[in-house]
């Protein structure tokens, strides 16, 4: 072993845990540590085998144990000590709790920085957490670029209850070797890091994947791969696209997530670090898309470029079409190449929703194999990309709200390796939350086959523009009625209210917000119903087919589904965007011509809400919605890079809207309705 300072953390450490006995932590190989009792917790002391050196952890009497330090007290800390008598102290917070312990069985060995050696030679590092035990037992596997340090909390966890857990760095990130661009190395990757596990001694063969965003795409594409020790997935919030959904909607740039995510993604820590002084909102304006200061690079030329520090994000914006550059990776495009069951965790307000419905459901139709059909499961739960309730933005859900994430993932590989009898034994494979009314409930399937499609009719006498307006909704079509007008304008765009948003929740909140700034604009247009009479569920898809023209040769359409309380508080459900010139096809953009009408149909993905007596329900249409998306400028160039011919891709023009309902354009927000009992 060597004892460098720097190179210790190439070296595998190994450290055995007694959850039967919370009292005691006990080192082998690398630590060696005594227990005893103090006024203030447990005192664990740690010798380093040989020399004498030691250190010391202070647990907090109710041996709650911060994860992210021990990483650092396994790799540093003893090497700080010079001398027998000097001491390294650290205050260490564990995700877990003495009463999680009462139920493991197991003391558990974690080995760091375990070397994986990938088809093309390229080492991945990985830390693995098993149960200190004879036999052989079923991995859990998480292929990360969020540093796999930060799995300690579950990998003890997990490990006490039975499981072989691995944390790995996927390619060019932390501890791993080679060189980091997203979504193209995770098939093969995840392929020969599922057939390592495998292979491991006290492995049993059965090999299952879990976690959310990025990591759940590692599952996904891993599984495309179908390594034959595959057995399962748990993908938390992640997309099935990364065209549509993950980098552009509707043909929109997803901006705020894509710039945000990518800044703080950069390929190595000292370019991170100078990722950390960026300002994301201040950058947001930036025009061309391509000049974003990811790094703050025009103050640092020593770093590089942006095509050197985010090579995949100047090809995003190379590729605004749905092309082969996305489909070769698209879930969406490989679900028959998915042959394993799968637990599919979605969150109402989540920037990848409309993605992780449809993985479920294209993997139940079309899987490759009757096991992979039968056996997807899907939980939604009410929260966002940060995790669930039970508050989520402003709205409090109630204490049913909020269930943790990793007991969801626990429960199913315990159900699938092992044959517990729990949730997902129960024959239903759908369990949602359901807003309004605040209860979790099960279901055969998604969509719910009982839903009743019905149509809403937009309405107005030519005036429906912001909170002032005119506009209603009805069930009742159309006759002959004016149209509604607005004035867009990409300088001065409507600004993202809560949402399905990531990354930054103190600068750009998420969740349920409330919309009363935004309907105060008369660049938005506002249909809505009475108040209800009777409560009215809504659960499942949301669309909008809107009949709408402008003045120019392409702009964005916008549909937002709220739920305005009875004291005026506007609650966002569900949300969309078009991009005119991917109305027909993502993959053929065609311009507009001004003045003519066409017909859109916007994906508000879904929702399940319980509209309340005395609430109404009511649809918000505009041209922005931002930074959430990026702002069409209305010009109509297809480049987001300057060139010197035709518009350039920060030349601004102000748009004239209309939206029509009238007998010949009959604009209609179509949702499904869930009968009454």
């Amino acid at each position: 072993m060597r004892t460098d300072h720097h190179e210790r953390g190439r070296d595998a450490t190994v450290l055995r845990l007694d959850m039967a006995q919370p009292d005691l932590i006990l080192g082998a190989r690398f630590l060696s540590c005594h227990p005893s009792a103090g006024r203030f917790g447990m005192t664990i002391t740690c010798e380093r085998e040989g020399n004498g050196e030691s250190a010391v952890l202070l647990l907090q009497s109710d041996f709650q144990v911060s994860v992210n330090l021990l990483p650092t007290f396994l790799s540093e800390a003893v090497p700080m000590q010079r001398n027998k008598s000097a001491v390294a102290t650290a205050m260490l917070v564990l995700s877990f709790t003495t009463c999680a312990f009462a139920a493991d069985q197991y003391a558990v060995t974690y080995e760091r920085n375990v070397a994986v050696k990938m088809r093309d030679g390229v080492t991945l590092r990985a830390d693995i957490f098993r149960p200190n035990a004879d036999g052989k037992f079923p991995v859990l596997l998480q292929r990360t670029p969020y540093n796999k340090d930060n799995g300690v909390g579950f990998g003890i966890k997990a490990a006490a209850h039975g499981y072989v857990v691995i944390f790995q760095d996927v390619r060019g990130r932390y501890a791993s070797e080679g060189d980091w661009y997203v979504f193209k190395n995770e098939p093969n990757d995840g392929y020969d890091t599922v057939e390592w596990a495998a292979a491991l001694p006290y492995s049993d063969g059965r090999v299952g994947m879990f976690g959310g965003s990025y990591v759940g795409a590692t599952q996904m594409l891993a599984a495309i791969a179908h390594p034959p020790h595959l057995a399962g997935i748990c993908p938390v919030v992640t997309a099935s696209n990364y065209h549509e959904n993950w980098t552009y909607q509707g043909g929109a740039f997803v901006q705020w997530f894509d710039e945000d995510w990518t800044s703080g993604l950069s390929q190595n820590a000292y370019e991170h670090l100078v990722g950390g002084q960026n300002d994301p909102v201040g950058g947001i304006w930036t025009l061309p898309l391509i000049n974003y200061p990811i790094l703050n690079l025009e103050k640092r030329p020593d770093i590089g470029s942006n095509a050197t520090v985010a090579p995949y994000f100047l090809d995003w914006l190379a590729h605004p079409s749905y092309d082969d550059y996305w489909k070769a990776l698209s879930i969406e495009e490989h679900f028959a190449d998915i042959k394993v069951p799968a637990l599919h965790i979605a969150a109402w307000y989540d920037l990848f929703l409309g993605g992780s419905l449809r993985s479920y459901v294209g993997i139940r139709a079309n899987g490759g194999s009757e096991e992979a059909r039968k056996g997807q499961q899907l939980v939604v739960v009410i929260g966002g990309h940060a995790g669930p309730g039970p508050k989520v933005g402003d709205v409090d859900f109630g204490p049913n709200a909020k269930e943790p994430e990793d007991e969801y993932e626990l429960r199913w590989y315990d159900y699938l390796f092992k044959n517990v009898k729990n949730e997902f034994a129960s024959g239903k494979p759908v369990k949602i939350f359901v807003m309004g009314a605040n209860q979790w409930r099960e279901e055969d399937d998604w969509p719910l086959a009982r839903a009743r499609s019905a149509k809403y009719f937009l309405h107005s006498s030519g005036k429906a523009n912001s909170l002032r307006g005119n506009g209603t909704l009805s069930t009742t079509a159309p006759a002959k009625e004016g149209l509604d007008q607005y004035v867009y304008d990409p300088a001065h765009p409507v600004p993202t209210i809560g949402g399905p948003l990531c990354c930054e929740p103190q600068r750009w909140p998420a969740g349920p917000r409330d919309q009363r700034p935004a309907e105060a604009r008369d660049d938005v247009l506002v249909y809505s119903t009475p108040p209800m009479s009777n409560d009215m569920e809504v659960t499942g898809p949301v669309t909008l087919e809107l009949y709408a023209k402008s003045s120019a040769v392409d702009t964005d359409f916008t549909a937002k589904l709220v739920d305005v309380w009875p004291d005026g508080f506007v609650q966002n459900l569900a949300e969309g965007i078009i991009r005119a010139r991917y109305r027909d096809s993502r993959e053929k953009p065609e311009m507009m011509t001004p003045g003519q009408v066409y017909k859109f149909t916007i994906d508000l993905w879904a929702t399940s809400n319980v509209f309340k007596k005395g609430h109404v329900l009511r649809l918000e249409v505009s041209s922005s919605n931002f930074p959430r998306f990026d702002r069409n400028l209305n010009n109509g160039t297809t480049r987001y890079i300057r060139t010197g011919d035709g518009p350039s891709a920060d030349q601004f023009v102000t748009a004239t809207n209309a939206v029509l309902h009238d007998t010949d354009h009959p604009s209609a927000l179509i949702l499904p309705i869930i009968p009454g009992k």
